[in-house]
C-alpha cells in the first residue's frame, strides 16, 4: 500500500519480498519494471513521493482480491476499491493498511536502489518497520504465529500458488545449541550408505558425537 503526493492511493502485489534484518527489522521488496515497455509501476513511483509504505501478508481467504489488485489500473483509481478491500488508517505512516490481511507492516522507505534501466530491471526497496499489526488470531496459546492458522500462501512461478496445509509443512530442528559433528565425522560405512540420502546423513551428522 503506497500513496502519492496528490493523495492517490495504490495496492499492489509484489512476489520479491523477504525479511533481510530484523534489528532493526528490515523487509525488502522489489518493483521490477514492465518488461513490454519498459515503464514503472506506480507502487515505485508513489515511494519516491511519499517514502512509506505498508506491507501486508497474502492469505489463502484473499488471494484472488489480491491478485485483482495487479490489473494494471491508472494512477488515479484506488485498488483498495477495485479489489474490494477495506482500509484501515496507518497510526504512523499516511498509507493505509488492509483490514482483511492478519499481519501489517508500517514501514518507512530507508533507499531504494535500482538495479537496471531496461525492462525486467528491478528496484531494491528497503523498508524499516515502524510498527506491527497483528490478529490474535493467528497467534497460539505461547502468543507465537501460528502457521496454519495464519493460510498464508507463497508466490511461484507464472500463475502458480502453494498452500500452507499439514501436509505441506514439517519442522526442522537447527542445530543452533550445538556444533554437528558433520557428515565428514560419521562412519566411513554410513557416510557411503547406499540407502541413506543425504538429508538423512544430515540429520545424524547433527548430532555433536557419536
Amino acid at each position: 500500500s503506497t500513496i502519492d503526493s496528490k493523495g492517490n492511493k495504490n495496492l499492489s502485489p509484489f512476489s520479491f519480498f523477504n525479511v533481510f534484518s530484523i534489528n532493526p527489522p528490515i523487509l525488502v521488496f522489489s518493483p521490477v519494471r514492465r518488461v513490454r515497455n519498459n515503464t514503472s509501476k506506480h507502487t515505485l513511483e508513489n515511494l519516491y513521493q511519499v517514502k512509506e509504505c505498508v506491507i501486508s501478508l497474502v492469505t489463502e481467504e484473499i488471494v484472488q482480491q489480491v491478485s485483482l489488485s495487479s490489473c494494471d489500473f491508472d494512477a488515479e483509481t484506488n485498488e483498495f476499491e477495485k479489489a474490494g478491500f477495506s482500509e484501515l488508517e496507518s497510526e504512523i505512516v499516511t498509507p493505509a493498511r488492509i483490514k482483511e490481511s492478519p499481519i501489517n507492516f508500517e514501514c518507512k522507505i530507508n533507499d531504494i536502489i535500482n538495479l537496471g534501466e531496461e525492462g525486467g530491471s528491478g528496484s531494491l526497496v528497503i523498508c524499516e518497520i515502524l510498527k506491527m499489526h497483528i490478529n490474535e488470531t493467528v497467534l497460539d496459546k505461547n502468543n507465537a504465529i501460528d502457521p496454519f492458522k495464519l493460510n498464508i500462501v507463497s508466490r511461484l512461478g507464472g500463475n502458480w500458488y502453494g498452500r500452507t496445509t499439514q501436509e505441506s509443512l514439517y519442522e526442522i530442528i537447527k542445530p543452533i545449541s550445538r556444533v554437528g559433528m558433520g557428515i565428514d565425522n560419521l562412519p566411513e560405512e554410513i557416510r557411503n550408505s547406499a540407502i541413506l540420502t543425504g538429508n538423512e546423513l544430515a540429520v545424524l551428522a547433527s548430532a555433536e558425537d557419536i
